[in-house]
């Protein structure tokens, strides 16, 4: 018996990274898991590795149950159709990640405007869209999870004065801008919704979460900055927290994984024999 017997899951950005493995780490526990990004198929030469079909066909070698649904969730046409065709395959969508994001790491000054309507569309318009896709079914349930996948650089850097060394801090103003709006409308969705018995949080990690793409934009100051960066299983299991608990007491929240995990006494490394993650 897993934590997500018998529920449907959807996770967006499910090719690669943190949506890949918690989409392995979900189904484990039981769901069935509805897997959408953009690439279906591994594409030769592509800047980053990983495709749906590979986080299926994982997820199916363990004994899981996948959905691959492909689609440019930066398209407001194409996300519109995502939720119909989960629910029409595996159920109404009892557990709902918003996981997938465009993060492009240019200062202010030189961030093209385009890059920044990428941005929001994907990290905040594409959340609210399929959130309100789900939310019908769920409210009808009287019961749902909405988990939205934040970031650390949501918060407003310490200063004046301000560490000019550090690269990173210098180039995820906009990235940051966006996740902090996505945070207050995950607070604010969950009030809206408290009464229909629908969990909604966002989750961040306090360090980097190293993936394929982590590496590929900031890999140097990773490499540089080691204390940054944490296990992508540790970040995994408190998302299973927030898909599983109830939502009269854990709702409305910003959480930091590590600390969320320690809050309530829960050890990312004891899995009890379950498969650890393989993004």
């Amino acid at each position: 018996m897993g934590e997500l017997d018998g529920r449907v899951v959807l996770v967006t950005g499910a090719s690669r990274g943190i949506g890949a493995g918690i989409a392995q780490r979900f189904a484990a526990e039981g769901a069935a898991v509805a897997l959408v990004a953009r690439t279906f198929d591994p594409e030769s030469g592509a800047p980053l590795a990983g495709s749906l079909r590979e986080t299926a066909t994982t997820i199916e070698a363990a004994g899981g149950r996948a959905l691959p649904v492909p689609a440019d969730l930066a398209d407001a046409d194409a996300r519109a159709g995502v939720v119909p065709t989960v629910a029409a395959a595996l159920g109404p969508v009892d557990v709902l990640v918003n996981n997938a994001a465009a993060a492009f790491y240019s200062p202010t000054s030189d961030i093209a405007l385009k890059r920044r309507r990428l941005t929001f569309e994907l990290n905040v318009e594409a959340p609210i869209d399929l959130a309100q896709a789900v939310l019908p079914s769920m409210r009808e349930r009287h019961e749902g999870w909405i988990v939205n996948i934040s970031s650390a650089t949501s918060k407003r850097p310490a200063g004046p004065p301000f560490d000019s060394g550090f690269k990173l801090g210098h180039t995820t103003t906009t990235y940051g801008a966006s996740k902090a709006a996505l945070e207050r409308m995950t607070a604010g969705l969950a009030m809206e919704v408290y009464a229909d018995g629908v969990a909604v949080n966002s989750l961040a990690p306090v360090a980097a979460v190293r993936t394929p793409g982590a590496d590929t934009l900031v890999g140097d100051v990773l490499d540089a900055n080691p204390s940054i960066v944490e296990p992508l299983e540790l970040f995994v299991e408190a998302a299973l927290v927030l898909a599983t608990a109830d939502p009269a007491t854990m709702t409305g929240r910003i959480c930091y994984s590590r600390p969320l995990l320690e809050e309530l006494g829960r050890d990312y490394r004891e899995l009890d024999g379950r498969p650890r993650v393989s993004a």
